[in-house]
């Protein structure tokens, strides 16, 4: 990080007090081409409203926040930023919302909002090298056309295209979460779930309450992991903002993801309901494409020593790809079970079809989902299949296995 954003870095963590800078600060901008790439929107002709401000070209600025209220007339922040920069005529700005704002006085909302300019700059000045991947996705299948990672810390929402299984940055967007931050545990604790989801259906405007905006796409929590780790709550949704509002600070929904009401209708031309997932994360892990394909691989090598061992019949060396967690919640007949399953069979047939792979954010896990086609002497059978992995040892080994049955039938003699 150059000296310039590591300067910028320290005034957004104090809520980018001091917009004018104090003598000898040199002005923090970003280059012209780079800039006039986000123009005509109202979410980068803000974040260059406020490197006006910062670097002391006030007339810029106002000109600036004034075609983001002509766009929005209700962009809240843009009007805090206005009322700011009017005030400057008189006085040194000593931060955002320094001139009481008529809809919005209190120091909570204040706070949003000021939180909302830093984020909103944030993403201006630490965007990420197109040629990094974010690690928590690791392989799309082919049915997930597009995905979607939601980065709490930047507060973006981050649009992934599946290119031969390959997740590349897209477009990302501004976006909400809830008021108490993530890692949800319980019904009504204001959080956002950490973890792998996936977009369960649409629903849209028509019928819902006007604090939806624009739609709503539910999301499968609590997923199984969730759920054995006693995880609560219902209802979390990826939606749009009030008709009468154009954003809302970072932290102010009570749990659900939302972004913008343009935004939304944007987003659901890709989401396609029972086959995007949706990763919501604390931060995205950018790396390199090296370092992804490392990840990627020795995953992908771990799922299929599982493969080989159940088509080998070797039972003790399947059962190993288990956690011992596992294992003892399933019992001893389980195992025993499963032993003489695999050993009893004069052959094992196991086909792995349509595989995505992500790291799970927040633990040292790994989760795998799949088309499995089994067959044997004695079976046939066609089931979705989805594996939550732990590190345990140095080696992934499956923490939780659910399979549903697609169709089942007894083998021919």
């Amino acid at each position: 990080m150059g000296k310039w954003i590591f300067r910028l870095a320290l005034c957004l963590v104090a809520f980018l007090p001091g917009l004018v800078g104090a003598e000898g600060d040199k002005p923090l901008l970003l280059a012209g081409a780079d800039m006039a790439r986000y123009l005509p929107t109202p979410d980068a002709m803000i974040a260059k409203s406020i490197q006006d401000i910062r670097s002391n070209r006030l007339d810029d600025a106002l000109r600036e926040v004034n075609r983001v209220i002509s766009l929005r007339p209700d962009f809240k922040l843009a009007h805090l930023i206005k009322g700011d920069l009017l005030m400057a005529r008189s006085r040194p700005l000593s931060g955002i919302g320094t001139v009481a704002f008529p809809t919005a006085t209190s120091a909570q909302s204040l706070s949003g909002l000021r939180d909302e300019a830093r984020v909103r700059l944030l993403r201006y000045i630490d965007q990420p090298d197109t040629a990094q991947l974010p690690r928590q996705i690791l392989q799309l299948a082919p049915e997930q056309k597009y995905a979607l990672l939601a980065d709490a810390s930047r507060a973006r929402l981050y649009l992934f295209e599946n290119v031969e299984g390959e997740p590349h940055l897209k477009a990302d967007f501004y976006m909400t979460i809830g008021k108490n931050g993530t890692d949800k545990r319980s019904e009504g604790d204001m959080r956002t779930p950490m973890g792998i989801y996936q977009i369960a259906r649409e629903l849209p405007r028509k019928g819902l309450a006007d604090l939806y905006g624009a739609g709503a796409f539910p999301i499968d929590y609590p997923n199984e992991w969730d759920r054995i780790q006693g995880r609560s709550g219902h209802g979390i949704w990826l939606h749009g903002v009030p008709s009468d509002t154009y954003s809302r600070p970072p932290r102010s929904s009570e749990g659900c993801v939302v972004v913008t009401n343009p935004d939304l209708k944007e987003i659901s031309r890709w989401v396609q309901p029972g086959a995007t997932p949706i990763v919501i994360a604390e931060r995205t892990d950018w790396i390199d494409h090296v370092a992804w394909e490392k990840e990627r691989g020795e995953l992908l090598a771990r799922l299929r020593s599982w493969q080989t061992s159940w088509q080998a019949r070797e039972a003790d060396r399947f059962l190993g790809h288990y956690t011992a967690a596992f294992l003892r919640g399933e019992g001893r007949g389980w195992v025993d079970g499963k032993r003489r399953n695999i050993v009893e069979k004069s052959w094992i047939k196991v086909e792995l079809e349509d595989i995505s792979l992500f790291l799970y954010p927040g633990s040292n896990m790994a989760y795998a989902e799949f088309t499995q086609r089994y067959s044997s002497d004695r079976l046939a059978s066609l089931s979705r299949k989805r594996l939550y992995w732990r590190m345990e040892e140095g080696q992934w080994r499956i923490a939780v296995e659910k399979n549903s049955e697609l169709s089942t039938q007894l083998a021919q003699h």
